[in-house]
């Protein structure tokens, strides 16, 4: 066990710890990986490593996995370059910091944290010594320049930020958010991975899957409308429609276990594109108008929310509950009662939206239930 000072921190109810590791427990914890596909970043070219270089390239690739489930770019040999270079400078003159801002590193296993005195948010932090138990998600380049030197370690405190309780997908926004902002990072070979290259959990990685098609396809009533992973100029946010779909798919497979749930896999993004075109066609003037909020997160999650009793109504009317023409004969009764004014963003939904946003979803969706029911 590896015990580190720490500070914790609270934002936006997500908890995470400012602490400092040495180069040694860096080399001990840290889990150093990147998403294994043929293009070299930079212009990089392989090349033979001179006798005479300062950095061990065959060790230090050694300690680099490769795996489709990574999300970091390959090593840019250019990068450990500068960076060892760098450190080597700062070693010499003794008047600059290495590294003086935190990498960020994901925990695989809760952390136990003990406070000291009378803070409750300064104390000790308690890390178990399994190797790789810590993911770099921002500074890999600059740890690896630490061991990369050829028969020498540079020893000094590295400052780091360690989370603990994000699961994949907040991991991964939180990885572009980073990368797409601040470095040269293309966010588009993220964004255009299948889900399952990108989340462990099947009902977040179909949620992406889903959400990714409602964002692109040139005929689905959604495109362009949703920020995937943070990025682009959509309005709505994915990890609202990503949360509300993945509590619907585990749900699918609670009640009608696994079988069902491999139905939902199969025909889901189908049955989605299909659902929204019939709720544009249902609400013309709404989903066009600017002043209207159909399609904000909260309207369309509700809608999500009761996609279950659209496809039992269709069922119920003997038609395929995936098909455009089911789920159209299903929701007809949406337009004589719920109507289009229902959805004005200065009129009725302003009134109910005082109970705030998650109010304002089931307060829509128990409207939207009853009104398939009282056929």
């Amino acid at each position: 066990m590896i015990t580190v000072p720490a500070h914790k921190v609270r934002q936006f109810g997500v908890e995470f710890y400012q602490t400092s590791f040495t180069t040694g427990d860096i080399q001990k914890l840290v889990k150093f990986e990147v998403l294994n596909y043929p293009a070299i970043e930079e212009g990089e070219k392989k090349r033979k490593t001179p006798k005479t270089s300062p950095i061990n390239w065959e060790m230090l690739e050694k300690r680099i996995a490769r795996s489709e489930a990574a999300f970091q770019r390959p090593m840019i040999r250019k990068k450990i370059r500068e960076l060892v270079q760098y450190y080597l400078d700062c070693q010499e003159a003794q008047n600059l910091p290495a590294i003086p801002g935190p990498v960020i590193m994901i925990s695989e296993k809760r952390l136990n944290f003990s406070p000291i005195g009378k803070n409750p948010n300064l104390g000790m932090l308690q890390i178990p010594e399994d190797p790789g138990i810590l993911r770099c998600l921002d500074g890999q380049h600059r740890l690896l320049a630490l061991s990369a030197q050829t028969g020498k370690d540079m020893e000094i405190d590295v400052p780091a930020v360690v989370f603990d309780t994000l699961d994949p997908r907040q991991t991964v926004e939180l990885f572009v958010t980073i990368n797409a902002k601040h470095t040269r990072l293309n966010p588009s070979h993220l964004i255009s991975l299948a889900g399952r290259r990108l989340y462990a959990d099947p009902h977040q990685a179909l949620a992406h899957d889903i959400i990714r098609r409602l964002n692109e396809e040139e005929d689905s009533p959604l495109r362009g409308d949703i920020k995937i992973l943070g990025v682009g100029k959509g309005r709505v946010s994915q990890a609202s429609l990503a949360d509300e779909m993945g509590d619907l798919f585990s749900n699918i497979e609670k009640i009608g276990g696994t079988g069902r749930f491999k139905e939902f896999e199969q025909n889901g993004k189908r049955f989605f594109l299909n659902y929204f075109k019939a709720v544009q066609t249902l609400f013309p003037k709404a989903w066009a108008g600017r002043k209207y909020s159909i399609k904000t997160g909260a309207a369309l999650r509700a809608f999500i929310r009761v996609s279950p009793d659209v496809m039992a109504r269709s069922k119920e009317l003997k038609n395929d509950p995936f098909d455009h023409f089911g789920i159209r004969e299903a929701i007809k009764p949406w337009g004589e009662r719920i109507g289009e004014g229902r959805f004005e963003t200065d009129g009725e939904w302003r009134k109910k939206l005082a109970g705030g946003t998650r109010g304002t979803v089931e307060l829509l969706a128990r409207e939207l239930r009853d009104a398939l029911k009282s056929q």
